[in-house]
């Protein structure tokens, strides 16, 4: 983490300014703690990303095997005895690290997919931003790019596996945080450009479109989907379809660019395997406050 991102993240409970414990420091914070001094929260550093989840045992209980990489990465006793007593507490469910592990070698694999390129394209025809946010950034593709001409990139995702790749790649303007997308990672901050590709089957799409609502006053909101919500008992409770995505965004304060309004259909091209890939059509929309 940089040292000067702490100064953008907050308490994802209370909002609260949080602090830093740091363990180790190089280029960036490698390890450490951050601490809500108000509700008492304590969010672990490792490997150089911060997992701000507002229940840690929460987000363990579904990655066993991500526990245990957790704590074969951390390199202080500090952070192992927090690790143990996190994994103590902790009723492991299902694990999710082997999905996350797969998506983060496919997003590796298919990261020159065309539809990457077209997303840059419209993205350099917006105006410079001081302050970026990437919803489900996974490991960086964009986020990466978009640092080239922005000033302050963020980019959020769940998966630690895929951070891990995003963070390979150092720039001093761009930093990754674990957290859920409706969380108040930010507290009141506001950004100028919110970009948010294919994740609305992950995260409720009416909330998520009124919590970005929320981080911006003004400035512009890139969003696609293929519209694929089937995922059986994980599936969201409100499915959009392309009027419907429109329609919302009007609602809370967007303007649909011109070259948006109509649906588009985007080739993305998931590498899958050697044998097999994904298709989809995805539609773009460039909303602006």
């Amino acid at each position: 983490m940089l040292e000067s991102t702490l100064k953008f993240l907050s308490c994802v409970r209370c909002g609260y300014k949080l602090e830093l414990d740091a363990f180790e420091i190089k280029k960036e914070v490698e390890e450490g703690i951050l601490e809500c001094k108000k509700c008492n929260l304590k969010f672990p550093i490792i490997g150089k990303i911060p997992i701000l989840w507002d229940d840690f045992g929460n987000y363990l209980s579904s990655r066993k095997l991500l526990s245990g990489k957790l704590y074969q990465l951390s390199i202080n006793k500090k952070m192992k005895s927090f690790l143990k007593k996190a994994m103590s507490k902790t009723v492991f469910t299902d694990d999710r690290t082997a999905l996350e592990n797969r998506w983060s070698k496919i997003y590796q694999n298919s990261r020159h997919s065309k539809f990457y390129s077209i997303i840059k394209n419209h993205l350099d025809s917006l105006p410079r931003s001081d302050f970026v946010l990437e919803h489900g950034c996974s490991i960086g593709i964009t986020a990466f790019s978009l640092a080239d001409t922005h000033k302050m990139v963020f980019g959020i995702d769940r998966s630690f596996s895929a951070l891990q790749i995003a963070k390979k790649s150092y720039r001093d303007n761009l930093d990754y945080v674990v957290a859920d997308s409706l969380s108040s990672v930010f507290a009141k901050s506001k950004f100028n450009l919110v970009i948010a590709l294919n994740i609305l089957e992950l995260v409720e799409p009416v909330d998520f479109l009124k919590h970005v609502s929320k981080q911006m006053t003004s400035g512009y909101f890139v969003i696609s989907d293929p519209y694929d919500f089937d995922r059986g008992i994980n599936s969201v409770k409100t499915p959009l379809d392309e009027s419907q995505l429109r329609t919302y965004l009007q609602k809370f304060g967007f303007q649909i660019t011109s070259k948006t309004k109509n649906p588009s259909y985007i080739p993305w091209n998931l590498k899958l395997n050697s044998r097999a890939t994904l298709n989809y059509k995805v539609d773009l929309i460039i909303g602006k406050k």
